[in-house]
């Protein structure tokens, strides 16, 4: 078990943006961080009101897009011209070569995660698609599948699976024993446990071939759980 401080992450820095990467990125080299499976990105962005990332190009990429807060305005390629509120999830599937763009409402500043995954070879080429969701995840609930079987969306990426867990102060919840597994601090804290030191927003952990984990919030927490078959 590995555990991937927010503050390790590579930060970037441009106008109306922060974004703090979980993996090497651009001049953001370490060889030791390339990917997780079939994770090659997982950064957490920042943005002031009206600014962001404008037209750019993606291919053979899954692209999924988590919400945390504000607004968040996604225009692609596939004629798709939508605002994502906090707690909206949109995955692009950028297949055989896309284009989008992810700006922050003119209202205010969001705040949200994007994950990028290598398809399986036989989505890879496939045309570009993009569908979005939402899910109820209050706390008590335990995890809720946003992404994967039992989900509202898909990636193509067999395997894969993404789930939403919101804890209150206190509350315990077991994650899942998987293959790999990735979990993000989105909002709040963990508390010390067997798993590992207490964890702050904007720390995640991984695991390899381990098995179930409970964790319990020290405060109003959610959490992004990524695992892989």
């Amino acid at each position: 078990m590995e555990i991937r401080r927010g503050s390790a992450r590579f930060l970037e820095r441009a106008p109306g943006r922060l974004s703090q990467h979980g993996f090497s990125f651009g001049a953001h080299y370490d060889p030791e961080r390339l990917s997780f499976g079939p994770m090659v990105c997982h950064d957490d962005h920042v943005l002031g009101p009206g600014t962001g990332f404008e037209e750019h190009p993606h291919e053979t990429l899954e692209i999924v897009t988590w919400v945390v807060s504000g607004a968040l305005v996604h225009r692609d390629a596939t004629g798709t011209d939508e605002t994502l509120g906090a707690g909206a999830c949109g995955v692009l599937s950028a297949g055989s070569g896309t284009r989008h763009s992810e700006i922050a409402s003119a209202d205010g500043p969001a705040r949200f995660v994007q994950v990028w995954l290598t398809p399986d070879p036989d989505a890879a080429d496939a045309p570009p698609r993009y569908r979005r969701a939402t899910v109820d995840a209050a706390p008590g609930a335990g995890p809720v599948r946003l992404v994967g079987d039992g989900g509202p969306l898909a990636v193509g990426v067999r395997g894969a699976a993404l789930d939403v867990v919101r804890l209150a102060a206190g509350e315990t919840v077991t994650l899942p024993a998987a293959a790999r597994m990735h979990a993000f601090v989105t909002t709040g804290a963990l508390l010390r446990s067997s798993l590992a030191e207490p964890l702050a927003a904007g720390d995640a952990f991984c695991m390899t071939d381990e098995g179930a984990h409970d964790v319990t919030a020290a405060v109003p927490t959610e959490l992004l759980v990524w695992t892989f078959a």
